[in-house]
Parts: C-alpha cells; sequence; structure tokens
C-alpha cells in the first residue's frame, strides 16, 4: 500500500485548495483522490461550455433528490461537479462571498475562529482580484484569479436600471463593505477562460514530487485502525485499491459524497448504519443531516428579434458560431459569458436587516437549468431564498458509494421559506416590469399573477428547485450539539486523523453561491493542519 502523510479525498474546491496549500511543504507527501477527469476539458475551459455539460450530465455528477412534498412530488436536479475543480469546474463561476454576518453566525453557534473578521484573511489569500486591487477587502497575488466578465450583455444594463429605479443602489463590490445592493458580477475567470479551484491551485503545481494526484479514483470508503483513521480505499481501473495516510485523511468530497462516504466507511447514524450491513465504527448521529440549499425560482420573459441574449434562432445559432471561432482565437467574445452576468440583494420588507433574497439576470432562456429547449430568443431571472430554515438529509441507497444516495433537501417544510420566497418573486416582478425593460420584454413563458399569493405558490410548486448551494451535512459545531459531526478545527468528534473540508461543514448556508466560502474553507483547514491545529 502507498504511504502518504495526508490522503485527500475528492478534487473539488476545497480539496484541490488543501493538497496544493500541504504539498508546499516539501517534507510531506500529499495524495489527492479523485473520482473525476483531470478538469482540462474544453467544456470546462470555455467559460460558456458549462451551459451545455450541465444538462447533459458532463463532468456532473448528475443527481437528482428523492420526490419533494414541496414541488408536490417532483425530483430536484441535483448536479454536483466530477472532475478536478469540482463544481468549480462546472458552476456560473460567481465570485460571491456572503454577508458579515453569516460568519460571525457560525462563531457565534459555537465555532470560535469563523466570525467575518477570522475568515476574511483566508479569502484574500486565495485571491488574486483583478477588479478591486487596492480593496482592504480582496486580495493580490493569490493563486485564484477573480475578474469582471470580458464582454458582458448589453441587457445587464437595464436590469441594473431597473433595480435602481426601483430604489436599490448600485454597489460596486458586493464583496467588500456592502452587501446589499445591484452588482455587475465578479467571476473566476482569466485571460477569458474559467479559473477552476484546479486551474488555480492543482494543475500548476502537478510538477511537485510529493504531491500524487490520482483520477478516476473513486473512493468506496476510509480505512480505521480502532478510533483513527489511518488510509482509503478506492476504485480505480477495474480496481480496488489502497492509500495509507501516516498523519491525516481529510475528506473534501462534497455536500453529498463526504457523508456518503463517511455513512460507507462506518461513520453515522448507526440504526441506519446497521440496516444496511454496514459494521459501526462511531455512531455520529449529525452525518447526513442538516441538509440546506438556496431554493430558486425562474421567471423567463420571451424577447423576440432580441441577439443581446442566447437563443435558438438563425441568427442566435450564427452568433454562437462565430463566438465559439472568437473564442478559439483571442478568448474574447460571447464564450466567456457566465451567463448570470448582474444581480441584485434586496429585502422583502423594510424591516429585514440583511437582505433575503437574490436575484441575478440570466441572458437567456433558463428553463429547468437548460434541460427544455425553446425556440426563440428571451432572458430569466433567477432569484433565490438567501437564508432558507428548511432542513434535510442524505442517507444511503446502497453501502456500495458507486450507487447515488437518497438526496431530500425537504424544500419547503419550514413555514418561513414559502412566505418569503413569494414576497421576494412579488418584488422581483415588479423590479422585471420595469419601464427599462420595455422594448424588449415579452410575454413571460411560466406567468405569475403578481397580486394573488396562492397563484404564486402554486407556480413555484410547479417550477422551482435548486440554486446549487448544497452543504452543512457534517456541521460543525460544539460538543454539546448532538447533531456536530466536526468541530472548529475540522476534526470529526470521537475520531483521530479525520478531517472534513468542504460545503458539507457549514453550520448555515451563506447568502449566496458558496464557492468563494468553499474554497475559503479549504485554504483554513490547510492553515490549521500545517499549524498543529
Amino acid at each position: 500500500m502507498d504511504e502518504f502523510d495526508y490522503v485527500v479525498v475528492g478534487g473539488g474546491s476545497a480539496g484541490c485548495v488543501v493538497a496544493s496549500r500541504l504539498s508546499e511543504d516539501r517534507d510531506v507527501r500529499v495524495c489527492l483522490l479523485e473520482a473525476g477527469g483531470d478538469g482540462t476539458g474544453v467544456l470546462i475551459r470555455a467559460p460558456m461550455g458549462f451551459a451545455a455539460a450541465l444538462p447533459r450530465g458532463i463532468n456532473s455528477w448528475n443527481y437528482q433528490t428523492v420526490p419533494q412534498a414541496g414541488f408536490n412530488g417532483r425530483r430536484g436536479f441535483q448536479p454536483r461537479g466530477k472532475a478536478l475543480g469540482g463544481s468549480s469546474a462546472v458552476n456560473a463561476m460567481i465570485y460571491a462571498r456572503g454577508h458579515r454576518s453569516d460568519f460571525d453566525n457560525w462563531a457565534a453557534l459555537g465555532n470560535p475562529g469563523w466570525g467575518y473578521d477570522d475568515v476574511l484573511p483566508y479569502f484574500k489569500k486565495s485571491e488574486n482580484n483583478e477588479v478591486h486591487p487596492d480593496s482592504p477587502y480582496h486580495g493580490t497575488g493569490g493563486p485564484l484569479n477573480v475578474t469582471a466578465l470580458i464582454d458582458p450583455s448589453p441587457l445587464n444594463k437595464l436590469f441594473l436600471e431597473a433595480c435602481q429605479s426601483y430604489g436599490i443602489p448600485y454597489n460596486p463590490d458586493m464583496n467588500g463593505a456592502q452587501h446589499y445592493g445591484c452588482y455587475d458580477v465578479q467571476v473566476t475567470q482569466k485571460n477569458g477562460e474559467r479559473h477552476s479551484a484546479a486551474a488555480a491551485f492543482i494543475h500548476p503545481n502537478l510538477g511537485r514530487s510529493n504531491l500524487d494526484v490520482r483520477t478516476f479514483a473513486h473512493t468506496s470508503r476510509v480505512l480505521f485502525e480502532g478510533a483513527r483513521a489511518v488510509g482509503v480505499e478506492y476504485h480505480q481501473g477495474g480496481e480496488t485499491r489502497r492509500v495509507r495516510a501516516r498523519r491525516e485523511v481529510v475528506m473534501a468530497a462534497g455536500a453529498f459524497g463526504t457523508p456518503q462516504i463517511l455513512m460507507a466507511s462506518g461513520v453515522g447514524p448507526g440504526a441506519h448504519l446497521q440496516a444496511l450491513g454496514i459494521p459501526v465504527v462511531l455512531a455520529a448521529p449529525g452525518v447526513g443531516q442538516n441538509l440546506q440549499d438556496h431554493i430558486s425560482a425562474l421567471l423567463i420573459y420571451r424577447s423576440p428579434d432580441n441577439y443581446d441574449t442566447f437563443g435558438i434562432s438563425p441568427v442566435g445559432i450564427a452568433k454562437v458560431l462565430k463566438a465559439m471561432w472568437e473564442w478559439r482565437q483571442r478568448r474574447t467574445g460571447l464564450m466567456t459569458s457566465c451567463v448570470a452576468e448582474s444581480g441584485v440583494y434586496y429585502r422583502t420588507d423594510p424591516s429585514v436587516e440583511v437582505a433575503d433574497m437574490e436575484m441575478e439576470l440570466i441572458v437567456g432562456i433558463a428553463d429547468d437549468h437548460g434541460r427544455k429547449n425553446h425556440l426563440g430568443h428571451g432572458y430569466s431571472a433567477h432569484l433565490l431564498l438567501a437564508r432558507p430554515k428548511s432542513q434535510g438529509e442524505v442517507t444511503l441507497a446502497s453501502a456500495d458509494t458507486r450507487e447515488p444516495p437518497l438526496i431530500d433537501p425537504r424544500y419547503f417544510s419550514h413555514p418561513y421559506d414559502m412566505p418569503t420566497l413569494v414576497k421576494g418573486t412579488q418584488i422581483a416582478l415588479d423590479i422585471m416590469q420595469d419601464k427599462a425593460f420595455d422594448a424588449v420584454r415579452g410575454e413571460m413563458l411560466f406567468h405569475y399573477e403578481r397580486d394573488d399569493p396562492q397563484q404564486i405558490e402554486a407556480t413555484l410548486r410547479d417550477h422551482a428547485d435548486t440554486e446549487y448551494h448544497v452543504c452543512g451535512t457534517c456541521k460543525m459545531g460544539p460538543e454539546s450539539d448532538p447533531l456536530a459531526v466536526v468541530d472548529a478545527q475540522l476534526r470529526v468528534r470521537g475520531l483521530a486523523g479525520l478531517r472534513v473540508a468542504d460545503a458539507s461543514i457549514m453550520p448555515q448556508v451563506t447568502s449566496n453561491n458558496i464557492n468563494a466560502p468553499v474554497i475559503m474553507i479549504g485554504e483554513k483547514c490547510a492553515d490549521m493542519i500545517r499549524s498543529g491545529a
């Protein structure tokens, strides 16, 4: 069995960071295991490639939820990245950290060292921010490039005008001092290409002799000697293999993969594991619990002959073909879009202290995550509930991790979520009906009756779905919390030599896109390991 000092399970956003940072010490050997490929394909490097890849399950686990009562029995879509870079290889590249209070709340829940002032240095450490290089809230010289879009659609100007007409101010930096307001997105791109966590932290360092990156390596379980993690078993090329960890195993397989692998290894709710015939190493009732996700509504408007949008028409197809050639030659043009090019954080009521809704303008018809195509052109507004209170779970369908887990977010199960999203939808409709859009606005693909909350609720139950921000399934918390899986140093309680560093440790979902916080988690975890915490 090959031996390393550290074995990192999962080459997603946090796993890439942890493996890269630990291998900066030439005196340690690090092994990174990733179930997918190397994360270098053109559908990853070309920013717009995700719009073709994601709906088709390319570079993705392509999961579905169990039937959701809140969706009238529909199954939700749950794509997660399956390549080096993880979901940073398939996401919309938006770099958004969240509100200061998100992290202060983590600390207040019994997690010292995780307040905003504690984590800001780790956000800055990763960054090379080209938009605000002189800001005290941003870093330069870090591995991860953050920039503005090269060729945004003129439609964004209309959206920002509409938000300001509604009374919401323009915010030049939603990752700076102020969170509230409308904004142009910041994206993880570099020179017209997607800059995934793999492109930032792993690909430039593959020449390190002490970093062993193994792709198409599907982890089946963590190996234990007593109460200590000592290695990992994985499948690769039709064989079952093992690697040993002299110091630690770091789980970074994501909000679905990490609890699935832990439970398959005997770490999780005891009765559930016993029912599947899995010997219990540690009865940990919180593994797989506390699943949280941003649920989003979608307002879709047809926009005839509006070629500032993506669309299926002779002109639209010709534009895309021309844009593909332009991107190949100059790394500019339409293919550098992230689709969600501008956004707004807003409040459903003046009494709400911190924005409880986010909306992003989508420069195309984005029905059912792009899985349903429509002739013609249009644009969409994605609006999400920033602080949902519904909680679900991830459980095992089988002891074999090659079988998908059972994912049950229990959308709309908390009485807070639906009324708040209805109010947020009403405000979004007001913004999208602003005169700024009059010249381009056509009929809605799915009608929302602005002053009929019951009709809005019924439409949400028929069409709402994930915003791809699942987290919380191995949450961080104090010893007094029976569902806390890891402590503030991300060590799994009750076991030695085992940590978790990914979105699953979040006790509460942050207010917006979670990729930037996940990269921060990887930075902080690596720093704690290297400092002996």
